[in-house]
């Protein structure tokens, strides 16, 4: 199985590629993961990434592309895949589809998590973590007994930054312009499968697989 998932931040991209990875024994391979690895172990990619990192500027395109092109010649990657935050924009999913063209290893499918952005609001805005032990609650789905308090040490619960109701109002935006695109584009190949996100997570698992079991055909 050689897929893609996509999706806006909050669908639960992380969650659900752990699991379907596992499903399907192929590597999840998120580009967060890569440019780790990369800057770990300081080949020549990693370098440049960094350079511009430092600089507090975006790491260009032609960078990412070479990371994910070196990271599926693995042999872990030989017989499949899930990619998890690659192609971001319609650019990358043109390199990508060339790449995979010239080893004649075509994407199975596209995996679009489809949630309202009313949702992925309460779902992130409500996450909360104790700032002595990091044990995570949710003001909604998992709250502490005492309000804004860690059951397990008593230390004071924190909101983080980017879980801001402003800060995810501006991502979804960003994301609507960026790489929503790439759901048109994966539409218009014939790839694109949609499953809803809403729910209990191994809901939503087993709701992807079924959708990908009814389209993909090995």
């Amino acid at each position: 199985m050689r897929l893609i998932l996509v999706g806006p931040p909050g669908a639960g991209k992380g969650t659900q590629a752990v699991h379907l990875a596992a499903h399907y024994n192929i590597p999840h391979i998120s580009t967060g993961d890569i440019f780790r690895a990369n800057i770990k172990n300081n080949t020549e990619l990693g370098k440049l990434a960094q350079s511009y990192m430092d600089k507090g500027e975006l790491v260009p395109d032609s960078v990412t592309n070479e990371m994910v092109k070196d990271r599926l010649t693995h042999s872990d990657a030989e017989h499949g895949f899930l990619l998890d935050g690659f192609p971001r924009n319609v650019l990358q999913a043109e390199v990508l589809r060339a790449v995979l063209a010239e080893k004649s290893t075509p994407l199975d499918a596209v995996l679009e998590l489809s949630i309202d952005d009313a949702e992925i609001i309460a779902r992130l805005s409500g996450r909360r973590t104790c700032s002595v032990c990091s044990t995570p609650f949710h003001s909604l789905y998992n709250p502490p007994k005492v309000a804004e308090i860690c059951d397990k040490c008593g230390g004071a619960l924190i909101q983080r930054e980017d879980d801001r109701e402003a800060v995810i109002t501006r991502r979804l935006e960003v994301y609507a312009d960026q790489t929503r695109p790439i759901i048109s584009f994966y539409r218009n190949e014939g790839l694109l499968i949609t499953t809803s996100a809403t729910g209990e997570v191994d809901e939503i698992t087993q709701r992807a697989i079924a959708a990908l079991s009814a389209a993909v055909v090995h």
